[in-house]
């Protein structure tokens, strides 16, 4: 077999009551470098069964059983081995009845019946080799994709999304994911598509905010040649594009209103027509969409159609900035240190406490994606295997007037710094009563009336 090895572990059994055929049979088999058994009869090929043979050659005429009889049986012990039966006799129908009953071939016992079965068997080893590494490679994607590893951290609020990503995969449903720039969003979005029934299917991915406003409905419906000024050639559209599987729509809240009316009527009809075209074509795609911005306050303010809104919202997943995921900042850093020292062949370095400190109590208005910059630049920084806090470049001055800008009540203020503080002393109320001078009655209260989640 040219430019393909074969497994020595690859087992086939030979069902023929003619002891020399049986002989001739086996070696030809053995020399394909197939490891291979004989049985004389029936009720030893059933009885062996439970070697879990990849291929049985099988006898029609045996003189305990008939074909049809052990190819029953192997087929409800066996369902996935393939049976390739051999007959002395040319009968159209009984072959036919054969692979009606699930035999994977027929042929007549003749000169050319060994090459022909050593063909026919390489072709089911390379068709189960090609399953095989399919089945590895889906395995591989699924745990690469397994968000439980794919988005770092063990705090209550984003076992909160974990739990809403769980629900999401059990069903079709569209998915809207918000945060602010950093959190993590697309990792959701492919953390659900690949967990899904759709893990197999394309996942298509368009920052909306990215592309040119002229080109935005040629890019997500495609268009035909000649459709503008421009158009040379046919283009296929990122629905298209993702049909059968996901398509995500990043910052979503950027696409022009106009535009907002024609993906409303894709969304409804299920179905899209590329610009200059004519031909409808019939769409099955689970839509995700992200955006840092607040999309109900844009359909307030007429910037964001309202039943276009609706039916993308589906299931909202709001991912938490990393200010509010406590510990997870230090889990992440830690992650973010070790992965950048494994790719760059450097010694393993460590956090000093001081520095986690100081990470614990930076805003990050980066999120994750400043978090990963400041870890792989401290890492550069230092000459030795300790980070400390000369070594992470924040501008933590800075810090305050970035809490400042997002224009919050003063009772979501309050919220955030006793929530940042349970979280930096392990949810311990007497010392952060303590460190901000204020009565534990007050925390409580808020604990209870549920404005403060920790």
């Amino acid at each position: 077999m040219p430019n393909h090895k074969i497994n020595h572990n690859y087992k086939i059994f030979i069902v023929e009551d003619n002891e020399l055929y049986a002989q001739v049979l086996k070696k030809q088999l053995v020399s394909d470098q197939f490891q291979v058994k004989v049985f004389y009869n029936g009720k030893d090929c059933i009885a062996n069964l439970g070697e879990n043979p990849h291929i049985i050659t099988l006898d029609y005429t045996l003189p305990d059983m008939t074909g049809q009889e052990v190819l029953k049986q192997i087929q409800q012990k066996l369902p996935d081995t393939h049976v390739i039966v051999i007959s002395a006799q040319e009968n159209i129908t009984t072959a036919i009845e054969l692979m009606k009953s699930g035999a994977y071939d027929y042929i007549m016992k003749a000169p050319d019946t060994r090459e022909k079965l050593s063909n026919i068997i390489k072709n089911i080893y390379k068709s189960d080799q090609l399953k095989n590494e399919n089945i590895l490679l889906k395995d591989a994607v699924k745990e690469k994709y397994n968000f439980r590893k794919l988005i770092k951290g063990n705090s209550r609020e984003i076992d909160h999304v974990f739990d809403l990503m769980e629900k999401a995969i059990q069903t079709q449903i569209s998915i809207s994911v918000s945060g602010e720039t950093g959190t993590g969003k697309e990792l959701v979005a492919k953390g659900i598509h690949y967990n899904s029934k759709r893990s197999t299917k394309p996942f298509v991915a368009v920052n909306v905010s990215a592309i040119p406003e002229t080109l935005v409905e040629s890019e997500l419906f495609g268009h035909e040649k000649g459709a503008f000024t421009g158009a040379d050639f046919r283009k296929i559209g990122k629905f298209e594009q993702a049909n059968s599987g996901t398509l995500f729509l990043d910052e979503i809240a950027d696409l022009d209103i106009a535009i907002q009316a024609k993906l409303l009527r894709v969304i409804q009809e299920r179905e899209v027509t590329r610009l200059g075209g004519s031909e409808t074509i019939p769409l099955d795609v689970r839509i995700i969409t992200a955006t840092h911005k607040n999309l109900s306050n844009l359909v307030a303010e007429g910037q964001f159609r309202q039943d276009l809104y609706y039916r993308l919202l589906g299931l909202p997943i709001e991912l938490p900035p990393l200010r509010e995921r406590g510990n997870d900042i230090i889990l992440l850093a830690k992650y973010f240190v070790d992965e950048f020292c494994k790719e760059n062949e450097m010694e393993p370095k460590s956090i000093s406490d001081e520095a986690k400190k100081m990470l614990l109590t930076y805003h990050f208005p980066g999120n994750i994606r400043e978090l990963k910059a400041v870890m792989e630049l401290a890492c550069v920084m230092t000459n030795r295997d300790v980070i400390k806090p000369s070594h992470l470049n924040m501008n933590v001055d800075d810090s305050v007037q970035n809490l400042l800008a997002n224009e919050k009540t003063l009772e979501e203020y309050n919220n955030e710094i006793i929530k940042h503080f349970l979280n930096k002393y392990n949810q311990n109320v007497r010392l952060v009563a303590s460190k901000l001078g204020i009565g534990k009655s007050t925390i409580y209260r808020m604990l209870q009336k549920k404005t403060l989640v920790t």
